[in-house]
């Protein structure tokens, strides 16, 4: 059995102070509380002071809990934003990378065009230049440079010899023959398809009636075509001609001659091979 006297001690020396101290409290507040409501008072105004903060400590800590909701969902929006943005920035460096790749493409393309531009223009150059050297060869150019000229005329008087053709084409060889590198007469320029046929009483040349005086002008060295001409055969031969039938003749270098270009005419039967090559050189083009 528990002592007798331990049990006639009291309360605030056997009970824990804690347990003491709530207990005390508590019998002190209800016996106020209650003492009031007998002689009709109204609860105190620190009680309603509390209710009233607990009231807005309820309120506030609502609006935090909103205010975190909120700022939790915004957070989400704006990482969510913000993966799109990152995303965004992502795509349009790849389409700015691909969009310089491409430029860089189209710019070696650009450089490559130029350069075989430049060869195509520089091909189309030495072909032009290699055709118009053929073509003052061949007569189908026009020339220019000094050489000699020669006047041929039908002999004085009524009954007197006239030039034929024969005399001018027997010129004509001569001054091939000694190096003219072109002869026109009258103006008319002569080719490898021209002639000097007589028809009636007119001489015609590349189909054209030539009336005398007869202008021959050859394109040559002028301080020796005149010596070659007299010392070749068909020279001799024209200048016995001269002579014998009484032409009227006159012959004089000239520092500087223009010759014409020759028509050039349309081929009937004839048309290009386009199986060869015709910007390689030949040998018969070769100097």
């Amino acid at each position: 059995m528990p002592d007798s006297s331990y049990q006639s001690l009291p309360d605030h020396v056997t009970m824990p102070l804690l347990t003491l101290v709530t207990r005390q409290s508590l019998d002190q507040d209800y016996a106020y509380v209650a003492e009031r409501r007998a002689a009709g008072e109204e609860e105190p105004a620190s009680r309603r002071g509390v209710v009233a903060l607990v009231v807005v400590l309820l309120g506030f800590g609502v609006l935090v809990s909103t205010a975190a909701a909120q700022t939790s969902r915004n957070a989400q929006v704006d990482e969510t934003s913000r993966s799109s943005l990152v995303r965004e920035i992502t795509d349009k460096r790849d389409l700015l990378t691909r969009q310089q790749d491409r430029i860089a493409a189209l710019q070696a393309d650009v450089t490559e065009g130029l350069a075989a531009d430049k060869e195509a223009a520089d091909a189309e150059g030495q072909a032009t230049q290699r055709l118009n050297g053929v073509k003052a060869r061949t007569g189908y150019a026009p020339v220019r440079g000094s050489g000699v000229r020669i006047v041929v005329d039908d002999a004085p008087g009524t009954d007197a010899a006239t030039v034929r053709d024969s005399d001018l084409a027997l010129l004509v060889d001569a001054l091939w023959g000694v190096g003219a590198e072109a002869v026109s007469v009258n103006n008319q320029r002569l080719t490898v398809l021209s002639a000097i046929r007589n028809a009636n009483v007119a001489i015609h040349v590349n189909g054209r009636p030539l009336a005398p005086p007869y202008v021959v002008e050859a394109i040559g060295d002028p301080l020796t075509l005149q010596a070659k001409l007299a010392d070749s055969a068909r020279g001799q031969r024209f200048l016995a001609l001269v002579g014998g039938l009484k032409f009227g003749f006159d012959i004089s270098n000239e520092d500087d001659l223009e010759l014409p270009a020759a028509t050039l005419p349309a081929l009937r039967y004839a048309s290009a091979d386009t199986s060869v090559d015709n910007g390689a050189a030949t040998k018969e083009d070769a100097p």
